[in-house]
């Protein structure tokens, strides 16, 4: 349950979101894509209250890229369009040049073509990953959402996956949650998260000044972690 959060984030801007399990990242997720409502206050985008959107504009504007990533028995291909014929080919590959993964789906048998298992269980973590960020790229979204999409991702595509992320969330509002800080500290803003509220807000530089900041101990946690290995 959130209690008291509030915060703005300006259009093209990129916001974290940190915290423990369980701090309320997610549930800021589901609130913004009104996949339940909320009890009290107000959720606005372009200072319209989301209410006031018809659900399926306001979801068509909104690409969430997921840790666990769904893939359907099929082409590479129809699982980056989700079969919807207004988007061709040429979409795809542009898209697909454009976040670094063109080269690398036309070496897989039959490129675009290959055929996906149900779940995508004859892929890699990575190769999934990548097939969500090119889908998120090609219904090009006006809000960017990418939850935990980084982790558990094997060093093959982890520098294409940092690339596509940076190309993803140029010129587009976005919103992170990531447990991997330093793939989140050129953030425009960083919202810290704990028991269902805001307890910090600001740059990583402004959090890492705080002397006994939650941000600022979740930081040097991970670095000494990073380091001792």
């Amino acid at each position: 349950m959130l209690k008291d959060v509030s915060f703005s984030v300006n259009p093209g801007e990129t916001l974290a979101l940190v915290g423990s399990t369980g701090a309320g990242k997610s549930t800021i997720i589901n609130i913004l894509n009104r996949f339940y409502e909320i009890q009290g206050g107000q959720v606005k985008i372009d200072d319209i209250e989301i209410k006031k959107y018809e659900l399926a504009a306001l979801r068509s504007r909104i690409s969430i890229v997921l840790q666990d990533v769904f893939l359907f028995a099929g082409t590479i291909y129809e699982n980056i369009t989700l079969r919807d014929r207004q988007i061709d080919r040429e979409q795809v590959i542009e898209a697909s040049k454009m976040i670094g993964a063109h080269e690398f789906i036309s070496k897989m048998p039959e490129g675009y073509d290959f055929k996906v298992n149900e779940r995508g269980n004859n892929l890699s973590t990575g190769q999934r990953q990548i097939i969500s960020f090119i889908r998120a790229l090609v219904f090009n979204p006006d809000i960017l959402i990418l939850d935990e999409a980084t982790s558990s991702v094997d060093s093959e595509t982890e520098s294409i996956i940092q690339y596509a992320i940076e190309k993803l969330i140029q010129k587009r509002t976005s919103i992170i949650i990531a447990h991997r800080l330093s793939t989140i500290k050129h953030a425009d803003k960083i919202g810290v998260l704990s028991h269902g509220r805001l307890v910090e807000f600001g740059t990583h530089e402004q959090l890492l000044d705080k002397p006994a900041g939650h941000y600022k101990k979740l930081y040097e946690m991970q670095f000494v972690e990073a380091n001792s290995y």
